[in-house]
């Protein structure tokens, strides 16, 4: 007997082992698939896009004609540029020259976020 129970110990380890094979070889998980971004119903406001007059000041920057807030500033911009008006330290800050302390009511230097505040009061 003593024959059998050692060829059954021989046995269940080699079964053991062989079982724990098997769970190590799973299949490899497939990769989720992310579901299509959905486009938003969202239009443009038209009423940000719409053209306002520069009071005299702000015309002889930007020009005459009625545009849009967004072509102001950028024109605004283009004139700093060119002209060098923006500090070198600080590039946040613009000097201003004549033609622009007369829009920024007569400060010779404005913030970038203060030039919005001044530009809405020489817009119509």
């Amino acid at each position: 007997m003593a024959k059998k129970t050692a060829k059954k110990a021989a046995k269940k380890p080699a079964k053991k082992a062989a079982a724990k094979k098997k769970v190590a070889k799973k299949a490899p998980k497939k990769a989720a698939k992310k579901a299509p971004k959905k486009k938003s119903n969202r239009k443009p406001n038209a009423a940000f896009m719409a053209a306002l007059t520069p009071s005299a000041a702000l015309a002889a920057v930007v020009g005459n004609k009625a545009i849009p807030r967004t072509e102001v500033v950028k024109k605004l911009w283009v004139y700093i540029k060119a002209n060098k008006l923006q500090d070198s330290k600080n590039k946040r800050m613009i000097n201003a020259d004549a033609k622009l302390k007369a829009i920024f009511n007569g400060k010779g230097q404005v913030s970038m976020f203060e030039m919005a505040k001044y530009l809405s009061k020489h817009l119509k």
